[in-house]
């Protein structure tokens, strides 16, 4: 579905003794002097390795050991598991629509960051990371999807699905492909990268209320509009066009790009190095719509840093995520471990100019829905991702549907 955790094991189970905390609204502490000076950093692999060198030298200009361990899955899971357990660490690496569940379980803290600090973000990222009026990540970078085409194959962007479409069938006909379009479904669907489409066919997950925020109360998934979307999006499965097959997966759908075998790839920053690995002439533009529909919105993410509520060193936390992580230097070293947009205004400043991607990733998205981080979201993405599944293998539309709709409203009431 969303961005995975991969990576070495980490020791999961830690000693560590909870501080004496108050409650979540408190200001943070600034003094790193308490709770014996050592501090536990949770993330993936390729943020393990990026951070390692600045958490040596935090460590050494506070006079503390700072240990950063890779988590390698679920690690928004094992975090919360953990929290609860007393076992947890002290800082947390994410996607933002953890925020929610993690907020409701009592995992995270808000974060403190001064009025000129926010204003050094792009303003989406910082509302990505808020939740409830409170600053609860300190955001380091974003990312959506786009439509990733390989120009050599496809020299035009398609203002369509239905000319993608059409071109893929005709480099398929003509032996040039083997796939119509990489788009990644798996045999347990993935509400992430089907989005686009769903909005496209005019689809929606939840409504807002009055403030603008998403209110579950109106769930889109059962909804008529959802119904029509999904039929738009079975007529491209495998009983249809054949655009859309769930043997095209998260394991396979940019090594397949990579490969020269589709021309059309649906994916975010973190497949472009695989293309320039293998030197694939490639361009990024907006994910097209229906030729009849609403324009197709990807999902707004953020990646950001989170201060652990029941971690043994708070403030020693709150001095890392605060005053370190915001730093251009370690914007700039995250960018560089995977290439998703700097949410640091500064730190994507001083690396576009030799990269152009992040221009066009963002022009993708200009127009894309924040990833929901409200809690009933967690609900979603299994059995929409299911009913995905069963849809472009030719089930029934409506009872697809009306079932992913059922098992959602039942979590969620």
């Amino acid at each position: 579905m969303r961005i995975r955790t991969t990576g070495v094991v980490a020791a999961f189970a830690m000693a560590l003794a909870l501080a004496g905390c108050g409650t979540s609204d408190e200001p943070a502490e600034t003094s790193t002097d308490a709770a014996g000076g050592k501090l536990v950093i949770w993330a993936d692999d390729k943020r393990t390795e990026a951070l390692k060198p600045f958490a040596e030298k935090f460590g050494a200009e506070n006079g503390v050991t700072v240990e950063v361990q890779a988590v390698s899955k679920d690690l928004q899971t094992n975090f919360v598991t953990a929290s609860q357990q007393g076992a947890g660490p002290d800082v947390v690496v994410g996607a933002h629509d953890w925020i929610g569940n993690m907020v409701q379980n009592g995992a995270i803290d808000p974060v403190q960051l001064t009025a000129e600090q926010k204003a050094g973000f792009n303003e989406t990222a910082i509302a990505a990371t808020s939740y409830n009026g409170q600053l609860y990540g300190v955001p380091y970078a974003m990312e959506n999807l786009a439509l990733i085409r390989n120009t050599e194959l496809a020299p035009e962007a398609p203002k369509t699905i239905e000319d993608l479409v059409a071109t893929g069938k005709k480099l398929k006909a003509d032996g040039k492909v083997s796939e119509i379009l990489c788009l990644q479904v798996g045999d347990k669907g993935d509400a992430y990268h089907i989005y686009p489409f769903y909005t496209s066919g005019g689809g929606y997950l939840f409504g807002t209320g009055a403030d603008g925020g998403y209110d579950p109360s109106d769930l889109g998934v059962g909804k008529p509009e959802s119904v029509e979307a999904f039929s738009k999006i079975a007529k491209l499965g495998e009983k249809g066009e054949g655009a859309l097959k769930r043997s095209i997966s998260d394991t396979n759908s940019i090594s397949t790009f990579a490969g020269g075998k589709c021309a059309f790839l649906i994916s975010g920053p973190w497949a472009t190095a695989d293309a320039k690995k293998a030197e694939i002439s490639y361009d990024i533009s907006n994910i097209p719509g229906f030729a009849d529909g609403e324009a197709a919105r990807p999902f707004i993410g953020a990646q950001a840093f989170y201060v652990a509520s029941k971690g043994a060193n708070k403030a020693l936390a709150q001095e890392f995520v605060t005053n370190y992580t915001t730093s251009t230097e370690v914007a700039v070293a995250l960018y560089n471990a995977e290439a998703r947009p700097p949410a640091l205004t500064a730190a994507l400043d001083q690396v576009k100019g030799a990269d152009p991607d992040l221009a066009k990733f963002q022009a993708a998205g200009a127009e894309g829905d924040p990833l929901p981080a409200i809690p009933e979201m967690a609900a979603i993405w299994d059995p929409f991702g299911k009913a995905e599944a069963a849809i472009v293998g030719g089930a029934d539309v409506k009872g697809a549907v009306d079932a992913a709709a059922k098992t959602i409203a039942d979590q969620i009431k």
